[in-house]
């Protein structure tokens, strides 16, 4: 790809779960930690980013100090004050939504749709809408509570983290995304169906579905790549 480069899977630093590596537009290297659910890590450098920690999908303490913390939203499969508690370090910085804000005793970066930050220099986070959609659904995740879902913009490559969502207009509105982590589950997210329409819209390089699992109605991943065949590279990784 000529917007970054990926090298495939690498262990060397946590056998114990999967990750990729890549390069960024300015030849930062980056990886990917997927634990489950819609818990994972980025690593730049020595800084390591992390992206919704719940102890019940990782061993956290085992696991490198934070640098930065994003939370998108409430929910238990979300935020876990304990899990971040693991993590935390004096320096550590937290971004999130305005409702996890209240859950924290230290002060947060909290952050509404709309909103941008530069919590270290290596980071850029804007703060995207996240919400439901469909009639009878709207209970899930209210717009007015103001969820968030983030791009992230590390080394000149867009990384849309997407929070719990459907394809609302703030996301398709969204530009030049390198990669996208989209949730994909029902009742609560998108559907496959959705994810096709939110993927044609923003038209990421590299689709990362997230959020699969831990309901009754099984993802269909299979289907969700092969409909997205010759649109973008779609990576499934086990975080079910």
């Amino acid at each position: 790809m000529s917007l970054l480069s990926f090298f495939g899977c690498s262990r060397s630093k946590l056998p114990e779960y999967p990750s990729d590596t890549l390069t960024t537009r300015d030849g930062t290297e980056l990886t990917f930690h997927f634990f489950k659910h819609a818990s994972f890590s980025i690593a730049a450098g020595d800084k390591t980013v992390y992206i919704d920690p719940v102890n019940d999908y990782a061993d956290y303490g085992s696991l490198p100090k934070a640098d930065l913390v994003l939370i998108t939203h409430s929910h238990y499969d979300h935020l876990d004050v304990a899990a971040v508690d693991r993590i935390l370090t004096a320096d550590t910085e937290i971004l999130c939504d305005r409702t996890s804000a209240e859950a924290f005793e230290m002060n947060c970066y909290t952050m509404r749709p709309g909103s941008v930050a530069t919590p270290r220099d290596y980071v850029k986070v804007e703060a995207v809408a996240a919400y439901n959609t469909t009639p009878g659904h709207l209970q899930f995740h209210p717009k007015d509570r103001e969820d968030c879902g983030y791009v992230l913009t590390i080394g000149g490559t867009r990384i849309y983290i997407a929070g719990d969502t459907e394809p609302t207009q703030e996301l398709k509105s969204l530009k030049n995304i390198d990669i996208a982590f989209l949730p994909v589950n029902q009742p609560y997210t998108m559907t496959v169906d959705q994810a096709v329409e939110a993927v044609k819209a923003i038209r990421p390089a590299v689709f990362y579905p997230y959020h699969y699992g831990e309901v009754e109605e099984k993802t269909d991943l299979e289907r969700l790549a092969r409909e997205l065949e010759g649109i973008t590279e779609v990576r499934i990784r086990p975080m079910e």
